[in-house]
């Protein structure tokens, strides 16, 4: 009997295949009498074996079906089971999760958390919530991967089941909220909301911070640190998206693709730029793109017998209208029908249609247009290059950050900076270093295989996937180092004259008079920051240089000896972040000074009279005043 369990036990785990003339019923292995027991010690296995490895979850296929065996006879062992699991300590998965996700390709990591989408439900819960009594509600429906709980506008929770048949079950003991001089939409989807009748005293759960420290509380933080590398290394680690930030970002497109999915059950909603390119910051917008390619492609079908059957389908004029057309209908169904979701607008008449909106439960801004491939394309490069080097992603962060505080970068639209072109410009200034740090573009383009091979509207967009065909060269420059050298390279940089690519990795006459020019990587006729203007280029310029300046100095380059337990002067890049460095560079505010009342001019001048001239200086002062 053991040894046929133990036989069975790894064939449905995809271990091995059942031998020639061996039981294909697990009821001819294990009688009625013995299931329950053997089901027993099989659920006392797998809870064993998951304790033992943590959150390190092994690719055994046939798993799910023998653990919904075990939980349909003995829920109570597999409630225990789902519990642990999830609760166990979140450092060696997230090691494990790192160390996996820098050794897979940017397609294979989307599809994955995609897929972990799909089976996670967003819930909304009480303020006091019993997370144990809320655990043991929702095991009852299956097994718990993995769960978290954060706040934005009331508590909120994310779970994870290991199979879409438990939100199956779930959706079918939910109700339809009963509601007074109102009326219901009666809209099925995963985000749902737990209702709690009694209360008690019980242990509140960990809340994950979904949102970026203040900078008074980044300046305090970079100032305790020992280096300026460390320093620029922990302002990484506090602004960068967390794992359970990016997995709510995966779930709430999950979310919208429920929607959409009545009309094209075929699309994927997914998202693109700071989301998934590696450099997102907390609190930043959610990018998203309706991608139809799916549909299109699995329509290529011919048969042997000649005859071919084909969809009957409406026309449009052109693809940008029949994506106006798309996109009007899912924004009308999102405001009508998406709950949570608040102050839908359609930009149907943008370069490119976007329908904008805001996911309450989240937190998150959200932009969704369709097929926008490009811009999907151009976050795998950016993340290609932030897994080549860890001071790739730690320059970028820290610079963005300098030129938020500063006000070169605004999350408004208009004539500063982009976020992607000043990450282009730190990708350019490391391809210019002896020896380069990353490779250019075209060399890229040059390592990929033909399965690499992707031409969208007519654009080379190939890059290879597998890293580790990349040769890296050796340097060993600081943070400190790079640092500095990238304010005085873009402070002295030819910007009247030169372009930055780095798809050649070499400055490059500009073809046009925009006085910024940064080649699209991808569609190369197109200029990324053809928005920025001179006087924004200028105070870019003028700051990089008042920051090259500061780095030299021995107040800024060293931690001061005159600090206490609770107060510790800002040095090193803290003190770039500090407002006098844009004051000190003579470089005007984008912010309004809010105007002082007459008295307190007066006082002031009265004030700088005593100051240049003496008393008597002062004192004519007040009596032409007075006059």
């Amino acid at each position: 009997m053991c040894l046929k369990y133990l036989v069975y036990k790894r064939a449905l785990c995809g271990e091995v295949s059942l031998p020639f003339g061996f039981p294909q019923n697990r009821n001819a292995i294990f009688p009625r009498s013995h299931r329950t027991v053997n089901v027993c010690a099989c659920a006392y296995f797998n809870s064993t074996m998951a304790a033992s490895f943590g959150v390190c979850r092994l690719p055994m296929s046939g798993s799910g079906k023998f653990i919904k065996l075990c939980h349909g006879a003995v829920p109570q062992t597999q409630r225990r089971l789902a519990t642990s699991t999830s609760a166990l300590p979140s450092r060696t998965e997230k090691q494990a999760s790192t160390a996996a996700k820098g050794s897979a390709s940017f397609q294979a990591i989307q599809e994955e958390r995609r897929e972990q989408a799909e089976r996670s439900v967003l819930i909304s819960c009480p303020a006091k919530i019993n997370e144990n009594k809320f655990l043991d509600e929702l095991t009852k429906h299956g097994t718990i991967d993995k769960h978290f709980f954060y706040n934005s506008y009331g508590t909120y929770a994310v779970v994870e089941f290991s199979s879409r048949e438990s939100i199956a079950s779930l959706k079918e003991s939910t109700n339809i909220p009963a509601v007074q001089h109102e009326a219901a939409v009666p809209f099925k989807s995963r985000l749902l909301a737990l209702k709690q009748t009694g209360s008690g005293s019980h242990p509140v759960p960990n809340f994950q911070d979904q949102s970026p420290p203040s900078i008074n509380d980044l300046i305090k933080l970079l100032s305790e640190q020992d280096s300026i590398d460390e320093q620029l290394q922990c302002l990484t680690k506090a602004l960068e998206l967390s794992e359970e930030n990016i997995s709510l970002r995966f779930l709430v497109c999950s979310l919208l693709r429920d929607i959409a999915g009545a009309y094209f059950p075929e699309c994927i909603i997914r998202p693109f730029g700071s989301t998934v390119n590696s450099f997102g910051k907390l609190g930043c917008d959610l990018d998203m793109f309706l991608d139809l390619d799916g549909i299109y492609a699995s329509n290529q079908k011919t048969q042997g017998s000649g005859l071919s059957m084909e969809y009957q389908v409406k026309r449009g004029a052109s693809e940008r209208v029949v994506t106006q057309s798309i996109l009007s209908v899912i924004g009308e169904c999102v405001d009508k029908f998406g709950p949570g979701c608040v102050g839908v607008q359609k930009i149907l008449q943008a370069r490119c249609p976007l329908v904008r909106f805001a996911h309450q439960p989240s937190g998150f801004p959200c932009d969704l247009t369709a097929n926008n491939r490009v811009a999907m394309k151009s976050s795998e490069l950016l993340f290609l290059y932030g897994t080549l080097d860890p001071r790739v992603r730690q320059l970028v962060f820290s610079v963005r950050c300098w030129a938020r505080v500063h006000a070169i970068t605004s999350s408004i639209p208009g004539a500063w900076i982009t976020n992607f072109s000043l990450t282009v410009m730190v990708l350019f200034f490391l391809q210019q270093r002896s020896p380069a740090i990353l490779p250019t573009l075209d060399q890229l383009m040059e390592l990929a295989g033909p399965s690499d091979k992707c031409v969208i509207e007519g654009n080379d967009c190939t890059i290879v996937s597998d890293v580790s065909k990349i040769t890296m060269q050796n340097n060993t420059d600081t943070l400190l180092k790079l640092l500095q050298e990238f304010f005085e390279f873009y402070g002295n940089f030819p910007f009247k004259k030169s372009s930055i690519n780095i798809r050649k990795g070499k400055e490059e006459i500009k073809p046009e008079t925009s006085p910024l020019y940064i080649q699209n990587p991808f569609e190369i006729t197109l200029n990324i920051s053809k928005n920025v203007n001179a006087t924004q280029l200028e105070r870019f310029v003028v700051l990089c240089r008042e920051s090259a300046w500061l780095l030299q100095q021995g107040e800024v380059l060293n931690r001061s000896s005159n600090q206490t337990a609770d107060s510790v002067p800002a040095w090193g890049f803290a003190a770039l972040l500090l407002p006098s460095v844009t004051s000190g560079a003579g470089v005007k505010s984008r912010r309004k000074k809010k105007l002082e009342p007459a008295s307190s001019r007066i006082k002031n001048l009265l004030d700088s009279l005593k100051i240049k001239g003496g008393d008597t200086a002062a004192k004519k002062g007040s009596a032409n005043l007075r006059r």
